[in-house]
């Protein structure tokens, strides 16, 4: 089954029931304005294709990697959250899921070669497979993010239903990542439909819960020591039902609550000021956060005047979310429409920007339009 075919079914059972936002006028705050630097790379999963924009315009796209419908000889299904290694090596992650259940899918381990869209080119070097919860749903691969020392943090989704148990997981891994056969110890494995994933200076790792379970819906975090191996020695004494290896404690936190438009959280990004950003697709909002979780503004909202409809709003439904070197917010619009079928993806989905003036978001720039279910993004300074 093709994620084309499965992100309709995420994005539908995890909006069920949300519909309606209550928007608040709220103060400004300072940030930084300016362009993007032009040698950043923006990329994005769509139709299980892996695309790369320029930042800036006229936003040249390359597709890096073909899905594996249109290349079968060399085509991958590429997905989810995309996540560069720290250091400059130009590594990152992505989900990955090519053929499943038949392997399992996962997250891919990516080396990327060239610095500028259009000469770019990816190969894969390894692979992050788990075991998942049993589910009603397929188990969705999503989120990514590092931890200090270079052990990677990962989340899948999980049941979408609601009334479901909640089974979304986070699992750390370890190094070394350039096989098929990465060691892993289970962090958590009741969250109610998991999303993405982003890790603070301090190693506390934010993840988004889209569906109240219990628990409730809102955006989570969670405090270490995490396991430093897949064994007791490193903090992973216990196992799951499936086998896995998993820790015997684990330090969670409500953070984010929802309200102010964010019914069902699904990204998580940096914001200035150690603050952060929320979105909640099916109210077409990114919301601004401060460091300890308080509610400071929306930064994209639809017009009043929009309801959603056969027509998705004219700002978007932000799924995905990243933010470039110089505070430029990039979101995977996978452009929500309700009608006769139900809530879902429409055909008409985008990549945008929203560039800050004077301390003050301006409308969202679309970069790439005409989009097959665009999901994740990944922010890229060569």
């Amino acid at each position: 089954m093709t994620r084309r075919r499965r992100l309709r079914t995420l994005v539908t059972l995890l909006l069920v029931g949300a519909l309606v936002a209550t928007w608040a006028a709220t103060p400004a705050s300072a940030r930084p304005g300016g362009k993007s630097p032009k040698s950043v790379i923006v990329f994005n999963g769509e139709g299980n294709n892996l695309n790369a924009y320029a930042a800036e315009p006229p936003f040249t796209k390359q597709t890096v990697i073909r899905n594996h419908d249109d290349d079968p000889q060399n085509g991958l299904d590429i997905n989810a959250q995309i996540c560069f290694f720290p250091g400059g090596s130009n590594r990152f992650i992505a989900g990955e899921d090519t053929g499943q259940p038949n392997p399992p899918q996962g997250w891919g381990i990516f080396q990327l070669r060239g610095t500028q869209v259009g000469k770019l080119s990816a190969k894969q070097v390894g692979k992050l497979t788990p075991t998942y919860q049993p589910s009603s749903d397929n188990a969705e691969n999503y989120g990514c993010g590092f931890l200090s020392d270079g052990r990677v943090v990962t989340t899948d989704i999980g049941d979408q239903r609601p009334g479901q148990p909640a089974n979304g997981q986070l699992i750390v891994w370890f190094p070394p990542f350039n096989s098929r056969n990465v060691r892993y110890c289970k962090i958590d494995i009741g969250i109610a439909t998991a999303g993405g994933i982003f890790v603070d200076k301090q190693d506390r790792v934010y993840v988004p819960s889209g569906r109240s379970g219990p628990p409730e819906a809102g955006v989570y975090r969670y405090s270490g020591p995490f396991p430093t191996s897949d064994d007791e020695q490193g903090g992973c004494g216990g196992t799951d039902a499936t086998g896995a290896p998993m820790t015997t404690s684990v330090n969670k936190e409500l953070f984010i609550r929802l309200g102010d438009g964010l019914s069902s959280p699904i990204a998580i990004a940096r914001a200035p000021k150690n603050g952060f950003y929320a979105s909640s697709v099916i109210t077409g909002i990114i919301n601004e956060y401060d460091a300890n979780g308080g509610f400071v503004r929306p930064v994209l909202q639809p017009p009043a005047s929009e309801i959603l409809g056969e027509q998705t709003f004219s700002t978007g439904t932000p799924l995905g979310v990243g933010v470039g070197p110089d505070g430029t917010i990039y979101f995977a619009d996978i452009g929500i429409t309700i009608t006769a079928e139900g809530v879902g993806p429409g055909p008409e989905g985008t990549v945008r920007r929203i560039r800050f003036v004077r301390g003050e978001p301006q409308p969202p720039e679309t970069m790439g339009g005409g989009l097959a279910f665009p999901d994740g993004i990944g922010v890229l300074e060569p």
